[in-house]
């Protein structure tokens, strides 16, 4: 697996892994609109929407083929966070093998020990328990949930907040050797 630039080359299969409008607030939040269009991931890749902060974003390679995309916003050097966001195995051949731990696994190699942040965030809602396994699993801890702080087709969503400082990013890499 590897991470390469997202590119407009990449936009076509990215949409073609959303749905409907659930489906892209539940990856994208409300930044985005249903349907997705390359207008708005032009402005999410330049990081129109977020002014002064960088963004980083990834699509997700495996034997040549893009099975998923991730990216690292919010990036604030002063402060030395990020967010981590638009997490997607979007392969359905590649679902239930790992290969979201391994995508987390690298994006906070990147985060920690290339950009040398101290802290990673990131959101999650709450009923995408498989996501949330997989972010513990990375080591990311709960902070918090926010309760009913979306509607989407008649229903409040929730999200848990998390989080990983670097020191438990040190520990989670030793426990690697191990």
């Amino acid at each position: 697996m590897e991470f390469i630039p997202f590119s407009k080359e990449h936009y076509e299969q990215l949409k073609s892994w959303i749905p409907d409008g659930s489906f892209l607030m539940q990856w994208g939040g409300p930044e985005f609109c249903f349907p997705l269009n390359n207008k708005q991931l032009d402005r999410y890749v330049n990081g129109d929407d977020q002014p002064g902060l960088e963004r980083i974003v990834y699509s997700v390679m495996e034997e040549q083929a893009v099975i998923g995309h991730i990216s690292l916003g919010a990036v604030d050097r002063q402060n030395r966070s990020a967010r981590i966001g638009k997490v997607l195995v979007g392969d359905r051949h590649s679902r239930g093998r790992g290969i979201g731990l391994q995508m987390m696994e690298k994006l906070c190699s990147i985060a920690f020990d290339e950009m040398k942040l101290h802290r990673v965030s990131l959101g999650v809602w709450d009923f995408n328990e498989a996501a949330v396994r997989c972010y513990e699993r990375a080591g990311f801890v709960h902070e918090g949930r926010k309760r009913d702080i979306r509607i989407v087709r008649g229903e409040y969503w929730s999200i848990y907040e998390m989080s990983m400082l670097e020191s438990e990013w040190e520990e989670k890499k030793k426990a690697f050797l191990r």
